[in-house]
């Protein structure tokens, strides 16, 4: 079995596609994992990195390390059961989520119906965010997966898949609402609600030129992210949401021909009335096979009014088993403008640059990733 073969089949399997519909008694069980350790130099001592700032000067493993199972399970011919669990960091603690936990409903051989908890559509690899197995990356690019904290919601799906001669075409509809979603920003721990949250995308999937996606997803934000600071009597409102219209849309393009691949995606970020203006990013990334070896590099950039991330990442892999990959990658990212990007300031550093007791500034670092993705 190929490679592209190998992986195509894991990730529809932890997908969970219509086409893998199960049968009254049959059950489906996966895992999936990644042990892998980051480090970031080049910065200041203490600086972190990341959506939840765990890469750091020290050689640390919760940014990437995770483990997950999926079990699916076939109540009738047509309606079935499905749960996904991870065990992952969450900042500097270990903890138990439940991803998925949803009820599916084969309506025909094209229409599946489901509800529960289910994956935000937001990103090309939402569905696989937790599967390292699915993507070229040890860590999926920076710049563009750090807009969208919230992965998943409650609520329902629709998905109907059509064959055409040339490949398939696949439309997802979504609606629900997610509350008290965790959200790490300043290096303190938040909560926001998302509500009337409205996803749709479609995909394109050939034959020969690989698979487009274009997606958008929409919610009402709410949320009072404050924190102390010392020296301020008071803490400080760092934002504050009521029920703002958040939107985000994205379009991406996967290829692999099992020699060379490419995955390219470009997203924005914009919320209402709030006068941030919008986040625009994207990544290029190109690479190809040599027998068990996969090299690929990476350009991605972040653009918001404050300034802008850039960095070029490269990676090399080695297929130790057909569901067993080595990845090392060396990333080196910079921001302009007096940006943080992706870098986590403190409170107390932005309320310094917003008094103007501390200019803004640039930050650069060498990002260093070795880790083991693994399916069964």
């Amino acid at each position: 079995m190929t490679a592209v073969r190998v992986i195509s089949l894991a990730a529809a399997c932890l997908a969970a596609a219509p086409a893998f519909a199960l049968e009254q008694g049959e059950h489906r069980f996966n895992g999936f994992g990644t042990v892998g350790v980051t480090h970031l130099g080049g910065e200041d001592e203490g600086r972190s990195y990341g959506i939840q700032g765990q890469t750091n000067d020290s050689w640390r493993g919760d940014q990437l390390s995770k483990f997950g199972a999926q079990l699916q399970y076939g109540l009738t011919d047509t309606i079935g059961a499905t749960i996904q669990l991870t065990a992952k960091a969450e900042k500097d603690d270990w903890q138990a989520n439940l991803e998925w936990a949803y009820l599916s409903w084969q309506a025909d051989q094209n229409l599946m119906l489901r509800a529960g908890r289910l994956r935000t559509p937001v990103f090309m690899y939402s569905e696989t965010l937790d599967v390292g197995y699915s993507y070229p990356w040890l860590r999926l690019p920076d710049e563009v997966y750090s807009l969208v904290h919230l992965t998943n919601y409650e609520g329902a799906d629709a998905i109907y898949s059509l064959p055409l001669s040339y490949g398939s075409v696949s439309l997802q509809l979504a609606a629900g609402q997610a509350k008290n979603a965790d959200t790490y920003e300043y290096d303190e721990d938040f909560e926001m609600d998302y509500e009337n949250l409205f996803g749709a995308n479609i995909s394109l999937a050939t034959n020969s030129f690989g698979t487009f996606r274009v997606g958008y997803v929409e919610a009402d934000l709410s949320a009072d992210f404050r924190a102390s600071v010392t020296g301020f009597p008071q803490p400080i409102p760092f934002l504050q949401l009521d029920e703002m219209k958040g939107k985000f849309t994205s379009i991406g393009h996967q290829y692999d021909n099992g020699t060379w691949l490419s995955a390219n995606e470009w997203v924005s970020r914009s919320i209402e009335n709030d006068d941030s203006g919008s986040s625009d990013a994207f990544y290029m990334m190109g690479g190809r096979r040599f027998g068990e070896f996969l090299a690929h590099v990476t350009y991605a950039q972040l653009d918001e009014d404050a300034g802008r991330q850039s960095s070029w990442t490269y990676g090399l892999n080695y297929s130790l088993l057909p569901t067993v990959t080595l990845k090392g990658e060396y990333k080196r990212v910079d921001t302009r403008g007096g940006y943080d990007g992706v870098f986590v300031p403190s409170a107390r550093e932005l309320t310094l640059n917003a008094v103007g007791a501390a200019p803004a500034r640039n930050f650069d670092g060498d990002i260093i990733s070795v880790g083991v993705d693994f399916v069964f």
